[in-house]
């Protein structure tokens, strides 16, 4: 059976139980999806290229549609790593998202949505990054997943070995800073991985595009984990 179809079984058994990635509750609370694709043109270049006006426009948007967190990128065709050359390879660039981005304030909890062990953590110290990164190995019945964190705070590695059990519902790591996360506005990068394809403490969260089938094959959509409503998500007004 194909690893989609193991972890969509499991998820779908009556006996899984699923816990939250980071505190929303649906009654009350809003998201505001977010686009960074060409489309968005309401992110001007000036804003992108800068650190300090881009967490601004992020903490606008909002604050303007009353959300808790933005949210949104898996298989988004994104034009803001042209920013940086951390994303820039021979021949082409790597520009295809392979997370989900949940954007909110530096310090939000981020918890564990099922048992895990720590598979691997790193900080990738690089401009355009992840910064602060912990990947969690999940056994979900005859399955092994993966679960990629990243911009998360330098905090949050503190204490973890490899192996280390995280157990359900354990609030383990929170969002970073910019000089901690990669020099993002505050954000998590949530992705799943079927095969970490023999990589620690890093997996790319960005593909070329010419590589998109492969690559969404290994890292299946995380709305599967999260459960949210994305339809309901507020469009960001342009």
């Amino acid at each position: 059976m194909e690893a989609l179809q193991k972890l969509q079984r499991f998820l779908n058994s009556p006996l899984t139980q699923i816990g939250k990635v980071v505190d929303f509750n649906f009654l009350t609370e809003k998201l505001l999806a977010l686009d960074f694709t060409a489309n968005n043109t309401a992110l001007r270049p000036e804003t992108l290229n800068n650190e300090r006006l881009f967490a601004l426009w992020i903490e606008e948007q909002l604050a303007n549609n009353n959300a808790k967190y933005g949210i949104g990128g898996y298989n988004e065709h994104r034009t803001i790593y042209s920013l940086s050359n951390h994303f820039d390879a021979e021949g082409e660039p790597r520009r295809l998202h392979l997370g989900i981005d949940i954007w909110a304030p530096a310090e939000t909890p981020i918890y564990n949505f099922y048992d895990a062990t720590v598979h691997s953590f790193a900080f990738n110290d690089n401009f355009g990054d992840y910064g602060a990164t912990i990947i969690l190995q999940y056994q979900l019945a005859d399955l092994t997943l993966y679960a990629l964190y990243g911009h998360l705070s330098l905090a949050s590695l503190n204490g973890l070995h490899e192996g280390k059990f995280i157990p359900a519902g354990k609030q383990f790591a929170t969002f970073g800073i910019a000089a901690e996360n990669g020099h993002w506005p505050p954000h998590l990068h949530f992705q799943l991985m079927f095969d970490m394809q023999g990589m620690k403490g890093d997996y790319p969260g960005v593909c070329q595009f010419s590589k998109r089938a492969d690559f969404l094959t290994n890292c299946p959509d995380p709305a599967l984990i999260l459960k949210y409503n994305f339809a309901s998500a507020l469009p960001l007004n342009r």
